[in-house]
């Protein structure tokens, strides 16, 4: 069976959702990156939120970011494919009446392809969202970032109170 994009297609969901993710979150990444100064903190919301400018070699909270950068490339790269795939393989198995699942996996999908290109590009991803309270402090991150978390609760959520898809 194949499939086609149409705005019947359970794929056109995937694709535009995706490429709304991966277009904001290069849109947001370029003006960073042409509007702050790498390593410049601009104070949004004192105590709770700045903009800064980042650029992270590792994965979520700096994973690797001390090894190899060869070694990153390729660990990220083959995360990053399988995780696609397995995205891609869950969006497929699920239902079109569960529209928050595949709303959610397409989001991930999305979020990883906005980083991927990051990593392709500059061997490094743009972090530039700092939230903060007090003493604590969330590692700085990106709308990739955030369309991958988001998706993640989605998921979570769904695994703990909803029927998964079969």
């Amino acid at each position: 069976m194949t499939h086609t994009v149409s705005d019947n297609s359970p794929w056109s969901k995937l694709i535009w959702i995706a490429a709304i993710a991966v277009l904001a979150d290069q849109v947001t990444k370029a003006v960073v990156n042409h509007t702050i100064a790498l390593y410049q903190t601009i104070v949004v919301i004192p105590g709770f939120f700045n903009l800064v400018h980042i650029r992270n070699p590792g994965g979520a909270f700096g994973f690797l970011s001390s090894q190899h950068p060869y070694l990153r490339i390729f660990f990220f790269l083959i995360l990053s494919v399988v995780a696609s795939g397995l995205v891609v393989y869950f969006y497929r198995q699920t239902p079109r009446n569960q529209p928050w699942l595949s709303t959610a996996f397409a989001l991930i999908f999305g979020g990883a392809v906005g980083n991927l290109i990051d990593r392709f590009r500059l061997g490094k991803v743009i972090d530039f969202l700092d939230l903060y309270v007090g003493g604590w402090h969330w590692p700085a991150f990106n709308v990739a970032d955030s369309c991958i978390s988001i998706g993640m609760v989605i998921v979570l959520f769904h695994l703990l109170f909803r029927k998964w898809p079969q």
